[in-house]
């Protein structure tokens, strides 16, 4: 059974951890290797950037009853979410699944509670840039695509990836 929470400052290695494996798992469907790599990079990743601030959502699913535990004893991260709510509109800025819990309903759990969240604060319509091994994900989920766009990693590597947008 997957639960969704908040984030916690605890959960910064756990969501490094699984922003890197699902990237190298799942990248390579769309991108070539050198885009791979820059996309995975993080460096002086900021992992849980806005964590405190209150415009700013972050999640992580566990999946309960596995037989490894993370840090602490607690169920590993599966899978993390962050949105941004900041104006009108809010932005789906991440939705990642660790390999290991792929297809097993995470992500959707995931976008589901960020979906939520919004609505909870008055949002009316989500944005998000999907990149292109994901858009299949979103589009089953009711997101449609408005446009073709261009995400520049921490590297300069350019990848392509599709706008797509939800009415709540």
């Amino acid at each position: 059974m997957t639960r969704v929470r908040p984030a916690r400052a605890a959960d910064t290695e756990p969501i490094r951890e699984t922003h890197v494996a699902a990237i190298e798992a799942f990248g390579p469907e769309a991108y070539d290797e050198r885009a791979v790599a820059a996309w995975a990079d993080r460096g002086d990743d900021h992992s849980l950037e806005g964590l405190h601030d209150p415009d700013t959502y972050w999640v992580v699913a566990e999946r309960e009853n596995e037989s490894e535990s993370g840090p602490g004893g607690n169920p590993p991260v599966a899978g993390f979410g962050r949105l941004d709510a900041a104006g009108a509109e809010g932005e789906v800025v991440a939705v990642y699944v660790h390999p290991d819990y792929a297809r097993s309903g995470v992500g959707s759990a995931v976008l589901s509670n960020l979906e939520g969240y919004a609505r909870g604060t008055g949002l009316t319509e989500l944005a998000l840039i999907a990149s292109l091994n994901a858009v299949g994900f979103y589009e089953r989920l009711g997101y449609e695509r408005t446009r073709a766009v261009t995400h520049e990693t921490s590297h300069g590597v350019e990848l392509d990836c599709v706008e797509m947008r939800k009415r709540l």
